[in-house]
């Protein structure tokens, strides 16, 4: 991955966090921990975004492949 092999800028924010969660996360790195669950809500975000805008593009091919079967099935090696 390209951001694993450059050092990526930082900006230091204030965000409120339950005590709870807070108590638990000692010792496991808090900042880094809370940018991997960032990244995770991201990334979902950013995939339920896509398969919503090509919703209709996704429906039609499983409809063609529904009627017609797979292209090139017969070279299917299973």
């Amino acid at each position: 991955m390209l951001q694993s092999k450059r050092k990526l800028q930082r900006k230091s924010v204030k965000i409120s966090i339950s005590l709870q969660l807070l108590e638990d996360a000692k010792g496991l790195g808090i900042s880094r921990a809370a940018e991997t669950g960032i990244a995770k809500v991201i990334a979902a975000e950013k995939t339920r975004r896509w398969q919503e805008e090509h919703k209709q593009a996704i429906e039609g091919w499983n409809d063609y492949v529904r009627r017609n079967g797979l292209p090139l099935a017969k070279y299917r090696p299973f």
